[in-house]
């Protein structure tokens, strides 16, 4: 445990920043799973809007370090991707 006070202080810092961190980090996880579940459904518009979100989900959590930039930059381009692929078929 820290002794000094400053010491607490980042400790209560870094706890809320985990915590918010894992719950942005779920809310990735869940849009990426709709928008791959609208891909296996064969739903190109509605998975086209989703993706919109989720990039700009992404794009966020990276701007903030929550993520790697180019993690967000890969998981956007292979959903794009698919899309797109899902399109032409």
């Amino acid at each position: 445990m820290p002794i000094k006070r400053a010491s607490f202080k980042d400790l209560r810092k870094s706890n809320r920043r985990h915590l918010r961190n894992i719950a942005i980090r779920s809310e990735l996880h869940s849009h990426s799973k709709k928008v791959e579940g609208l891909i296996a459904a064969k739903k190109s518009d509605e998975a086209k809007t989703a993706l919109k979100t989720f990039i700009s989900k992404l794009d966020k959590a990276a701007s903030k370090g929550i993520i790697h930039k180019n993690a967000a930059s890969r998981k956007a381009s292979r959903l794009t991707k698919r899309i797109s692929g899902l399109s032409k078929a």
